[in-house]
This record gives structure tokens, C-alpha cells and sequence, in this order.
């Protein structure tokens, strides 16, 4: 008779193999290229046209503006006070139709130009794209494969980061969740 432990050894690797099946393929690369960018617009918009999911490769943003209280870390990562105004966009980013992220931005108004400050508030234009003439970087404070608190369902990588302008000053912390569509192989386009 053989022991039970005996089997251990084969049930691991059918464990090992079962496991990496919930890790969809596309997702390191798709890390890849968020990594490298210091805008998820940019990275999102990079993945678009590697991916053929549109061309051109646009990104668009479905807004909702209804305010939300900043959380005392959201404050605290930014850098202000209690009473100071921050903005607050809740988008979906979406390319050829296919919603690649739902992310939440809480961001100091104080700290962007009157112009960036108007689309934010009037468009449905990127967050990443407004500020780009700002030359921002991130600064990374949690990414996880697989969903954090702030993301919804489906969600397949988080991250939260701060934006902060070369001067140092944060001018955003954003929670970005991305979705399991957007690691899914692109339909065939038909020819």
C-alpha cells in the first residue's frame, strides 16, 4: 500500500499548472508597459495599438464627476490639508470599445494650470493627457495582481500611485483597476 504522501508530489505540479491558469497570459506583458510609462493614458494607449484593439489608437474616458470624500491617506499622500479643495474623477477607460481600466483620481486643483482645471471639469478627456504638458512622474505606493479594496469585480492588476510634478508636488493619487478584458486576445478583425 502506498502512503498517502506519496502522491504530494504529483498533485503539486497539477496544482502549479491549474493556479497559473488564473493568471491571464497578457498580464506581465500589459505590467510591462504600464511599468514603463509614468501615464496610464500613455501605457493604455501603447497597449491599444500593440494589442490592434482600434486604430488610431485612442483612449477615451466615460467621467463621473459626483464628488467623493478624500480618504485622510488620499490627504496625506497628497500632501494637503483638511480644508484644501481636491478634484475627483471616477472614469473608465475604454479603446476600440473594450474597457481597459476603471480607475478613481483625486487630484489637487491648486496645482494644475486654469485650463487643465476647465477640461477636467468639462471633457471626457484623460486625466494623464490634461497634465502631460506638467512632464509628471509616478511614484508607485501598491500594485497587485488581482483586485485591491477600491477595484470592482473582474479587476485583474491594481495599482495606486501618486502623480507628482519635477518639482516634487503630488498633484494626483489614482487607484487603477484593469480589467480581465484587457488582457483577453483582441477578436480576429475581419478582413
Amino acid at each position: 500500500m502506498t502512503p498517502r504522501w506519496a502522491a504530494l508530489p504529483l498533485v503539486a505540479p497539477t496544482l502549479v499548472m491549474v493556479l497559473a491558469g488564473c493568471v491571464p497570459s497578457r498580464l506581465p506583458a500589459l505590467e510591462a508597459t504600464l511599468a514603463a510609462q509614468p501615464s496610464a493614458t500613455a501605457a493604455l494607449a501603447q497597449w491599444c495599438n500593440t494589442q490592434g484593439l482600434a486604430d488610431p489608437a485612442t483612449i477615451r474616458a466615460a467621467a463621473d464627476r459626483t464628488p467623493r470624500a478624500a480618504p485622510p491617506a488620499v490627504r496625506s499622500a497628497l500632501g494637503v490639508a483638511v480644508g484644501e479643495p481636491l478634484g475627483f474623477r471616477h472614469v473608465r477607460l475604454s479603446c476600440g470599445g473594450v474597457v481597459l481600466s476603471d480607475a478613481q483620481n483625486w487630484f489637487v486643483p491648486a496645482r494644475l494650470t486654469p485650463a487643465m482645471n476647465d477640461t477636467l471639469a468639462h471633457t471626457d478627456t484623460p486625466f494623464g493627457t490634461v497634465v502631460a504638458p506638467l512632464q509628471f512622474t509616478r511614484q508607485r505606493l501598491a500594485a497587485r495582481r488581482g483586485r485591491m479594496a477600491e477595484c470592482p469585480a473582474g479587476t485583474v492588476l491594481s495599482h495606486r500611485a501618486v502623480l507628482r510634478r519635477p518639482d516634487g508636488a503630488a498633484i494626483s493619487l489614482v487607484v487603477e483597476c484593469y480589467t480581465r478584458a484587457s488582457v483577453q486576445t483582441p477578436p480576429a478583425s475581419p478582413r
